[in-house]
């Protein structure tokens, strides 16, 4: 209990996490009520209007199809947050019970599974991606599904790790010898142990996910239009940067306001988390 309250008292007093959060917050509550706040209908066409500048009707001007970009800026957020949190969880739920059980049984075992992870970490990010996204057809679920198998790596050697440290102590001895099943042991007692460093991992992996997202999508290989998402707004505005900027200076800044508070979050809880010397 004392631990906790100085890892809050740490993170109150942190003027990172606090503005971090309050970006995030303010993104997660945008994309939650999207519906409610946004003006227009983020799909709604009406080239009569395209390219217009920001104005009162339209903050922060359309598109070349005369979509409101405030409206699509709000929907992305909902898009890149649900992709970025979904593949996060999928992905490191998987990758901590796979390191988990690396760690646990060691051995061959350990050995086996290691090299998997490697082949997995021989490849870049993007390019793992692009490989899976084209087993399947591109769109949401594609990009949700490349993410989750690119981090299950990452989470599975700092869980495997932590769970070698953890497994040595004595209570894990004491809680064997008391006839305490393997799958038990794990979850209840090993997994509460290592959540410090994985906590961590997850905001990063969040913001990369939300990056990694973005690329795909102004590749053309994410996700696909007319779905209102930061990266392929960024791909259709760059041919009328000259005519009209806003197109892609507001995907952009979203993209870049969203990634640098999350990080500022996660160096927070990087820095409180801390074991001390």
């Amino acid at each position: 209990m004392q631990r906790k309250n100085s890892i809050l008292l740490k993170l109150l007093k942190n003027k990172q996490v606090l503005v971090g959060s309050v970006i995030v917050l303010l993104f997660v509550i945008i994309a939650l009520f999207a519906p409610l706040l946004a003006p227009h209908d983020p799909l709604y066409t009406n080239v009569r209007v395209r390219l217009q500048p920001p104005c009162s009707v339209h903050p922060l001007g359309t598109d070349d199809l005369g979509r409101d970009m405030l409206s699509r800026i709000m929907f992305g957020a909902r898009v890149s947050l649900f992709v970025g949190l979904s593949a996060t969880a999928i992905g490191g739920a998987a990758g901590v019970m796979y390191g988990i059980i690396a760690g646990y049984y060691g051995g061959r075992l350990d050995s086996l599974m290691g090299r998997l992870v490697d082949i997995l970490l021989a490849f870049p990010g993007i390019l793992l991606a692009i490989a899976i996204i084209t087993i399947f057809e591109p769109g949401t679920r594609s990009v949700i599904i490349a993410l989750s198998i690119f981090a299950v790596p990452s989470f599975a050697r700092i869980s495997r790790g932590s769970t070698l440290n953890v497994k040595k102590l004595e209570y894990i001895d004491a809680v064997k010898a008391v006839g305490a099943r393997d799958l038990r042991i794990m979850v209840l007692h090993i997994l509460p142990n290592i959540l410090s460093p994985l906590v961590v991992q997850a905001a990063i992996f969040v913001a990369n996910a939300i990056m990694i997202t973005a690329t795909l999508s102004f590749l053309g290989v994410g996700v696909q239009p007319p779905t209102p998402e930061w990266g392929t707004m960024l791909a259709s505005g760059r041919e009328f940067m000259a005519r009209a900027p806003h197109l892609t200076l507001y995907p952009g800044l979203m993209i870049f306001i969203i990634v640098v508070a999350i990080n500022m979050v996660g160096d927070g809880l990087r820095n409180a988390l801390a074991p001390k010397d």
